[in-house]
This record gives structure tokens, sequence and C-alpha cells, in this order.
């Protein structure tokens, strides 16, 4: 088992997100949340998983001074990509409804990237899934925004809310990474690198 193989590492995650701190008790591991805020600013060419993987980066760099030998720092970054354009979280209702529409309908990419990160050694991966919404209706769209508040979600939307059990119609890929961790492909990397 993974947990026993980690025994002698300590794994950090430097995350706020309580879904993804729920993953990582799931997967059975021990683990340190540790948060810094970052600015997640990044260069304007950057497209799609580029722009997960450049901030799943940034992340782990204010830790890097810090991490002892037996660290392993865990830092992820989930955008949703559609059209050619990225959906960040949404600042406030208005922006929310207008991402929302964009989506209704329609297919989009939803992109999140893992960078693990040692003393030694940065190893960054990403995972796409491909997310189709059937068409919603405003008053839809309203009531979820009014009752749930999706405004520290990429793409202004939880797959695992009221939205997504009433509005996803298909999808391809890890469902985990839509939710904001691809927990196969970290558990796989944490396996590999406690070898």
């Amino acid at each position: 088992m993974l947990k026993s193989k980690l025994k002698d590492y300590h794994v950090i995650l430097a995350s706020g997100s309580p879904r993804r701190h729920q993953f990582f008790k799931d997967m059975e591991l021990d683990f340190e949340v540790r948060i810094k805020s970052v600015d997640e600013v990044y260069p304007s060419e950057l497209k799609g998983a580029e722009i997960s993987d450049y901030l799943a980066i940034l992340k782990a760099g204010v830790f890097k001074a810090e991490l002892l030998p037996k660290d392993i720092l865990i830092t992820s970054d989930t955008v949703v990509w559609f059209n050619n354009e990225s959906l960040a979280k949404a600042v406030d209702s208005d922006e929310a409804e207008i991402m929302l529409e964009k989506l209704s309908g329609a297919w989009h990419q939803v992109i999140s990237s893992v960078c693990f990160t040692t003393v030694e050694r940065q190893i960054v991966l990403h995972s796409i899934t491909e997310v189709k919404f059937k068409n919603l209706s405003k008053e839809e769209i309203r009531h979820y925004i009014k009752e749930y508040q999706p405004f520290d979600k990429a793409g202004a939307y939880g797959i695992q809310e009221w939205i997504g059990l009433i509005g996803i119609e298909k999808i391809k890929g890890s469902y985990t990474n839509v939710v904001g961790l691809p927990t196969q492909l970290v558990y796989n990397t944490l396996s590999e690198m406690a070898q």
C-alpha cells in the first residue's frame, strides 16, 4: 500500500481546497496542509494545460527554500478551457452567469495540473477531461449561482454539486479531475517517487 511506502516521506499538500483535502484522506494518505498566497498571474500567450502547468509550478516556488530532504510538496491548479479561452474563478454572480451560459449545451475541457516538488527534482503532470453540459435554462443557472455561490471554482461550477447532477450529460476522462484533482495520477506518481 502507498501509505506504507511513504512512511519515510513527509507529504505536504499546498492547497486550501476542501475537495483536495478530502481526496487525500480518501486515498488514505498522511499529509500536512501548508498554504501560502501566490499571485496567480501567467503569461498571456499560454494556452490550456500550459496555464495550469505554469501556475502549479508557480505555487511550488514559494515553498522551495523550506523543503527538507524527505519532503514531497504537491501543488495543483485547475483550468476550464472553452473555445480557446480560460474560464477562471468568477468574481461575482454576473460573471458566473456569463460563464455558465457559455458552457451551456457545449463541450469544454477541465485541465488539472499537479506539481510534485522535492529538494532534488520537480515533476509536473496534467490530466484533461472533456465535459458536456445540457442546454441550461437561465432559471437553472441563476438558481445554482444563488444557492451554491460557486466563486471559488474554475468555470463557476462544481461537478459534484447540483448543477453537475442535473446538467452534465457526458464526461470523457477522470471524474475526480473535474472535481479538482486527478487522484489516480497523484497516487501513481507518489507510488513511483516512493520506490
